[in-house]
């Protein structure tokens, strides 16, 4: 994990990124800013790199035009609360706002974010953008909000030593989810000193163990899952919760995971990244598509060996079913806030930075999974870690968490549930009964039964 600036350093730069918004956005009809967030890792500066190349591109593109960037450095919550403090009011508001998808409904909610479709219309680059990154920041109203710049995606990484040690193939694509614990189960019997399987849990890794864990789970049942869009509900009763939650109590009661206690540590990915996999203690783990960064470019712990020790496979759905396999993602957004001056030049900055180069550009040095079809197929991003094909092709069938106001209670909710299963104090029915009672309270009665 990054380390996170002071709080008076947050403060300090935050308040003088709503400085430099002056007058407002509509000080000058031919300056738009854009604001985006910062790494609090002072030598991580590789966005502000690009950023200011796309600025250099747009004003040499449009001659009178400039593009002022302000960059927020905070953690991603702090960042969140300071752009939305900056969208509430046209003096403030900039032109162009960095958004996590996850947060683009409850903005919009808010009032801070305006619908793109009278620009995506008439964008012919919007049809190179896969479909699951669209949807990603399209509202309940379904019009869209945002333009995706790149994503994540999440499979299974394993060992090949350990593997061909416990007589597993090199090349396992297990099937279904008695697939995963049968070869969690042969490793745990013929090379009994390593973890078999790391599937995150409980409350302490919070959205790790959630989305990474419980709902790469949940999506691959071909049960409805959290929320239901039609309904406009959320979803309770549903079997496939209840068969997630058996699937992570079986990981651990059959002691096919890590000790308890790693188990729940918040601290548990840094673990996997940086001590179990490097050190050959771990076979399995349910994991994200960034995981080569920590090994590369001086990242947390340089192990140059990961690219030939580890491979990949796609997560499987409970019992092969179509689509056969299953991703969850995330991501972020360019959006125009409700109240900017100069909609249509972000707009155009907009499309500057997603010419294919640039686009190419951003995914390489940013580490993302690409979201358009032509930079998805480019030798340079194909090129740019291994496994980085493998994950790109996991778009297609990835999956976006319910990106609604009350997600993060939900979520908190589902992880108790984890962890109650995991301690051994719940058997699944019972967690799943507990999550339903609490989520009736959190939707306030928006609830389907299944």
């Amino acid at each position: 994990m990054r380390p996170t600036a002071p709080l008076f350093l947050v403060t300090v730069l935050a308040a003088g990124a709503l400085t430099a918004c002056g007058g407002g956005s509509g000080s000058d009809p031919d300056t738009i800013k854009v604001a985006y967030n910062r790494s609090t890792d002072n030598k991580i500066r590789f966005k502000d790199n690009y950023l200011e190349s796309v600025k250099k591109d747009f004003e040499k593109s449009n001659p009178g035009k400039k593009v002022e960037l302000i960059p927020i450095q905070a953690p991603d919550n702090d960042y969140a609360t300071k752009a939305q403090q900056m969208m509430r009011s046209p003096k403030t508001a900039p032109d162009l706002v960095y958004e996590d998808t996850f947060r683009i409904n409850s903005d919009i909610k808010a009032g801070y974010l305006r619908p793109l479709d009278e620009y995506l219309d008439k964008w012919d680059d919007w049809d190179q953008f896969v479909d699951t990154a669209k949807s990603a920041a399209k509202a309940e109203d379904g019009k869209t909000y945002g333009v995706p710049d790149g994503t994540d995606t999440r499979g299974l990484w394993f060992n090949k030593k350990i593997f061909a040690d416990a007589g597993l193939p090199a090349d396992w694509q297990p099937k279904n989810w008695a697939e995963v614990l049968d070869a969690a189960r042969t490793v745990k019997q013929k090379v009994p000193d390593v973890i078999p399987l790391n599937v995150y849990t409980g409350k302490g890794p919070g959205e790790a163990a959630v989305m990474q864990g419980f709902e790469m789970l949940l999506y691959g049942t071909g049960e409805d899952p959290l929320y239901d869009p039609s309904a406009k509900k959320w979803v309770a009763g549903n079997k496939g919760f209840e068969d997630a939650l058996e699937f992570v109590r079986t990981v651990y009661s059959e002691k096919l995971g890590p000790d308890v206690s790693d188990a729940l540590d918040p601290n548990i990915g840094t673990r996997v990244a940086t001590e179990f996999f490097p050190e050959g203690r771990l076979a399995i783990s349910l994991d994200g598509s960034w995981m080569g960064q920590n090994w590369i470019n001086k990242g947390p712990k340089e192990w140059p060996e990961w690219s030939t020790e580890l491979a990949q496979a796609p997560m499987p759905t409970q019992n092969g079913q179509a689509p056969g396999s299953v991703s969850m993602s995330g991501g972020w957004a360019w959006s125009i806030p409700q109240k900017a001056q100069n909609p249509d030049l972000a707009f155009e900055f907009i499309k500057t930075q997603q010419t294919k180069e640039n686009a190419v550009e951003w995914d390489v040095v940013g580490a993302q999974i690409a979201v358009r079809e032509d930079v998805a197929a480019d030798p340079r991003y194909l090129k740019s870690m291994p496994g980085i094909d493998f994950f790109t092709k996991l778009v297609e069938v990835t999956n976006y968490r319910p990106a609604l106001p009350v997600y993060p209670q939900v979520s908190s909710a589902i992880g108790e549930a984890m962890e109650s299963v995991t301690t051994g104090d719940s058997s699944a029915a019972d967690a799943a009964k507990a999550y339903d009672e609490q989520l009736k309270t959190i939707a306030d009665g928006a609830v389907v039964e299944k």
